[in-house]
């Protein structure tokens, strides 16, 4: 599943603990401290890094914590040499540079430092101071997610997972991320519930899903809170329960997760869980619709096409639903199809009107292909045609448009046989173009 992400951190703790202050005052310690480290004591040097690094008792200052953690790394302090690689990979007291970063991890790593050979991995993996190279990730994430490294545990299940520099194998990538979930990481909890979703490497089991997902979902992990509330609007391992789906949705759409904001739009549209409110799903529509969420944009186009939750505005339905249409939105291309038939929100043109329909047609829609007909048998923005006219009656007649079936009898008593055989000829080959594959 591609749409899982390599996780990208760089962990800013120091994994050594600083030397006991026995008891000294602030300033007293920092005085012992400093005075130890100009003496060329490595640990001191890297104590005092940390101090600056993270302000504890003097201000924040990444240059002086880059000075210190040199002079320890130079004498081969592996944790003042990881210290380095976080510097200059975020560009803290010294100019951004990968490059660098790279190889001071490559130093703390030889020395079997594990959060330098993880950050190796994500170095490889992003393609960062070094050429992408999933295998040269994986073999740094191993080594650390052997010695227990939660991340990089979950980091290997996902190139298990996608099949980035191993075999794709769904059962490895569930391993790994049970280590990793057992460690509490949110990213390994909700991949192992899209597992049991899904069935992929296991059997498929709805109930085992909600668990992860609920486990990942109170770190805040907004595809599982979406998840959840999937869960909860489908009824599927626990009883639909909109009110819950709602609760969910809420969690992931206010960090952002476009569809969850599509579907509390939905829930706000047909008051479900919630009272029936078009103002709310209008405003949740509109969030999901800037992130380009296809469903939102025609949903917008439909409410300023009918005035839902604000005023009627046909100018804005025609945006959205063109929004909508670009992305291959069936429906919204109809809907633009009548906008330029009656002029609704632009002038009134049928050569306008037939592209959109027969956009929509092309894919199965019913009504554009009657209303192809409508165009095709009254000659508007197009030359009159009874046989095109025929042929687009007919295939909508096909999916049940009693319409259709009443103008196709018209149109076939105003055709001479020879015509009339070409349209039943042309509509078959339509058929299997235009409406047997989309049902």
């Amino acid at each position: 599943m591609r749409h899982l992400f390599l996780l990208f951190l760089f962990l800013l703790a120091s994994l050594a603990p600083l030397r006991a202050r026995q008891e000294l005052s602030d300033a007293d310690y920092l005085a012992e401290l400093r005075s130890d480290a100009e003496q060329g004591d490595a640990e001191a040097q890297h104590d005092l890094g940390v101090v600056y690094a993270k302000g504890h008792g003097v201000g924040q200052d990444h240059v002086e914590a880059w000075k210190w953690f040199l002079k320890a790394a130079e004498q081969g302090h592996a944790t003042a040499q990881w210290w380095l690689g976080v510097l200059y990979g975020r560009g803290r007291g010294v100019a951004r540079d990968p490059v660098a970063a790279r190889n001071w991890y490559l130093k703390a790593a030889a020395q079997g430092h594990v959060s330098a050979q993880y950050n190796l991995g994500v170095l490889y993996a992003r393609g960062y101071g070094v050429a992408q190279d999933y295998v040269e990730a994986r073999k740094w994430y191993l080594k650390a997610a052997e010695r227990g490294h939660a991340l990089a545990q979950y980091n290997l299940g996902v190139l298990y997972h996608g099949g980035d520099g191993v075999v794709q194998d769904p059962v490895a990538a569930r391993n790994w991320y049970l280590k990793a979930a057992a460690q509490g990481v949110a990213g390994a909890q909700y991949s192992l519930g899209v597992f049991c979703a899904f069935g992929d490497g296991v059997v498929q089991n709805y109930v085992e899903a909600w668990n992860w997902y609920l486990e990942a979902a109170v770190q805040g992990h907004a595809l599982a809170q979406f998840s959840l509330g999937v869960l909860y609007h489908g009824g599927d391992g626990v009883a639909q329960d909109y009110v819950a789906a709602r609760k969910w949705y809420l969690k992931a759409a206010e960090q952002g997760h476009a569809t969850a904001q599509y579907n509390l739009g939905s829930l706000y549209h047909g008051g479900d869980g919630v009272v029936q409110d078009s103002v709310a799903a209008r405003k949740w529509y509109l969030k999901a619709a800037t992130q380009g969420v296809v469903g939102a944009q025609y949903s917008l186009g439909v409410f300023y096409a009918f005035g839902h939750g604000v005023a009627q505005d046909y100018v804005a339905a025609g945006k959205w639903y063109l929004k909508a249409a670009a992305q291959g939105d069936v429906e919204a291309r109809y809907n633009l199809g009548m906008l330029h038939a009656k002029g609704r929100g632009v002038a009134q043109d049928y050569i306008a009107a037939r592209k959109w329909f027969l956009k929509a047609a092309e894919h199965g829609h019913a009504l554009a292909q009657f209303s192809l007909g409508v165009l095709y048998f009254q000659g508007l923005g197009v030359a009159q045609d009874y046989v095109e006219a025929y042929v687009w009656y007919n295939i909508a007649a096909a999916q049940g448009n009693a319409t259709a079936k009443k103008n196709r009898k018209v149109v076939a008593a105003r055709v001479d046989a020879a015509s009339l055989a070409k349209a039943q000829k042309l509509s078959k080959e339509y058929l299997k173009r235009y409406v047997e594959p989309f049902q």
